[in-house]
């Protein structure tokens, strides 16, 4: 007999009926949503690799470089990608060892290139294992509802959704820098107006529209990247038509700008240029096959987004000085911005210069498209989870959640037109701290889920086996992101106060934040503590069904009980439960004001 417990989990139950037991991975727990299930491998996989690479590589790497010089830029950039290739193998790799000793860094910064680096991957295997148990709209936030505290989903969802349309305004103000370098005389706001539209248009066709598009672009951007290689080369050896042979001088005169605080200054811009990998978590509530896409797209995405920002940081720093008054934050008004470009233009490559500009545009474009969708997906999940208004979950016949989508590009657009009257550095600055900030919260919201997930599965007896995908980097990769999100924020922290007369809305903006997650949800306020399974069985203190249910997954099935609201928060006042033993017997429990009566069923308990 199958049967429908309370939270909408479908499971399948032992009674005199029937004999037939569904194991909790064999839930489609995503498929309740009304967003369609219609994209395929190469749609995760491109779309993951696009999301991550537009502003932040193309323009916000010359922030990076002008603030730290060379070596804190290409130190930044590895301290979160070497990892994501050489981070799991204990010994450096010989190449990996050479190029360090021509570069004669220390045996220290090596040893925390290699080891520190890894968070990005840990991050990514963490996604991997849950998307492909839970493919759910908004995805890292109904884990973190779920897994960790509903105040926590509900203070990292807004957050990410402010941080998805802060996003949307970025690339378009990001355009706007972008195409400077051809026309200066167009107006900012004409730019920002007509490439609103053209998002908007992306993302307002069916979800195979937008994943074909994102496909076409990211397959762009990656075959640029072997274009940029090779030109800064040979710019570098000096076979350019200006013959100069630059070779790592700039790494001799000025590697470290600005001492250690130049170093940490780097790490906001790496963290801001990495945003958007964690989306393959969002992506695969829309997957057609999610247990066979998300495993494929976690361990090629890895790789690809590491040759990008590994060998893109290195070709900045062998080709353009930290000097250079083009570079975008250099504080000239600039038209040039993207080092990739001035790299170009300097050495006597003018065709190239103007196709990398090209590049970048798409670029950014496909970021700007992909954030949107990103935020409207969000905004599905936190309806679904009843912490935004109920009509927000709905999607038309063809799949687009058109109550979400709509608001995040409102928002995100309008937000836009603040940099008509401000220098785009003094914006871009400003909002990638919130994207950086942002970002830091969910992938730590992102490894914690992670930790209570297999501490979930393994206090109610399971194996790890019956998973049905696993990384291989449990326990320690997820542990590490976590540790490395914490410290980073704290980095953070401190560059926004000290000296504390420079940047302090850096810190103002964190702010909100900070509230959100320490208040959670306003709803529950009547809602004290967490609910947890102690080691005799017994719960507390006043668990929620969805707590109770959650926990026991396909072994109880409910049988009807008291419910009453409190201040919108549904609170038990008695639930009946009937549980499946491992000896194959059956017992009742109720679910008293909180507490069980008796023991819960955890391994053979009962």
């Amino acid at each position: 007999m199958e049967v429908k417990a309370q939270g909408d989990v479908e499971v399948g139950l032992h009674d005199k009926e029937s004999t037939r037991k569904t194991s909790i991975v064999d839930i489609d727990h995503g498929a309740d949503s009304q967003l369609q299930r219609r994209l395929g491998n190469r749609h995760i996989t491109m779309i993951g690799i696009g999301s991550s690479i537009g502003m932040g590589l193309w323009l916000g790497s010359g922030k990076g470089l002008v603030a730290g010089g060379p070596a804190s830029l290409f130190i930044g950039c590895e301290y979160f990608c070497i990892g994501l290739y050489v981070g799991m193998r204990s010994p450096v790799s010989p190449s990996m060892q050479a190029l360090l000793e021509t570069w004669t860094l220390t045996r220290t910064i090596k040893t925390t290139v290699i080891i520190a680096s890894s968070m990005v991957w840990a991050v990514s295997q963490s996604i991997g294992e849950m998307a492909v148990m839970y493919p759910l709209p908004s995805a890292f936030v109904q884990w973190t509802n779920k897994f960790v505290d509903p105040a926590a989903g509900f203070a990292l969802g807004w957050c990410y959704w402010f941080n998805y349309w802060i996003a949307v305004a970025n690339e378009l103000q990001g355009i706007v820098t972008v195409l400077s370098f051809w026309n200066t005389s167009v107006p900012k706001a004409a730019w920002i107006s007509i490439f609103w539209v053209v998002i908007t248009l992306i993302n307002v066709g069916a979800v195979t529209v937008f994943a074909e598009v994102e496909v076409v672009m990211a397959a762009i951007k990656f075959g640029w990247i072997f274009v940029v290689i090779i030109a800064s080369i040979v710019i570098s050896a000096g076979g350019a038509p200006n013959h100069e042979a630059i070779g790592f001088r700039y790494w001799n005169d000025a590697p470290f700008l600005n001492g250690f605080r130049g170093f940490l200054t780097v790490m906001p811009v790496c963290i801001f240029a990495l945003s958007g990998s964690e989306t393959t978590g969002l992506v695969a509530a829309e997957l057609s096959n999610p247990r066979k896409a998300v495993p494929k797209a976690v361990k090629s995405i890895a790789l690809r987004l590491a040759m990008f920002y590994l060998m893109g940081s290195l070709m900045i720093t062998i080709t353009v000085s930290p000097s250079d008054s083009n570079l975008f934050g250099s504080g000239a008004h600039a038209t040039d911005a993207s080092p990739f470009v001035i790299a170009f233009r300097n050495a006597g490559l003018e065709p190239l210069a103007h196709m990398m500009n090209a590049v970048i545009f798409l670029s950014v474009l496909s970021s700007g498209s992909i954030n949107a969708y990103a935020g409207s997906r969000t905004l599905v999940g936190l309806s679904e989870i009843g912490m935004a208004p109920s009509w927000m979950k709905r999607a038309d016949r063809r799949g687009r959640p058109w109550y979400t989508l709509v608001p995040t590009l409102l928002i995100g657009g309008g937000l836009s037109y603040l940099n008509v009257s401000h220098t785009g550095a003094e914006v871009f600055s400003w909002l990638s701290s919130l994207v950086s900030l942002f970002t830091l919260f969910g992938w730590s919201m992102i490894c914690l889920s992670h930790i209570r997930l297999r501490h979930a599965w393994k206090v109610q007896g399971r194996s790890v086996n019956d998973l049905p995908w696993r990384t291989k980097t449990w326990p320690w990769a997820a542990y590490w992101g976590l540790i490395w999100c914490i410290i980073l924020t704290i980095v953070q922290l401190y560059l926004a106060i000290w000296p504390f007369n420079v940047q302090l809305i850096n810190l103002l903006v964190l702010l909100p934040a900070l509230v959100s997650a320490a208040h959670g949800d306003p709803r529950r306020m009547s809602y004290s503590g967490s609910c947890i399974i102690a080691k005799d069985g017994t719960w507390s203190p006043k668990c929620t069904t969805a707590y109770v249910e959650a926990a026991l997954g396909s072994q109880c099935t409910n049988l009807g009980g008291t419910l009453s609201n409190i201040n919108f928060q549904t609170t038990i006042t008695q639930i009946n439960y009937r549980c499946n033993c491992v000896h194959g017997n059956t017992k009742d429990f109720t679910f008293n004001d909180g507490v069980f009566e008796a023991k819960a069923v955890v391994g053979d308990k009962c």
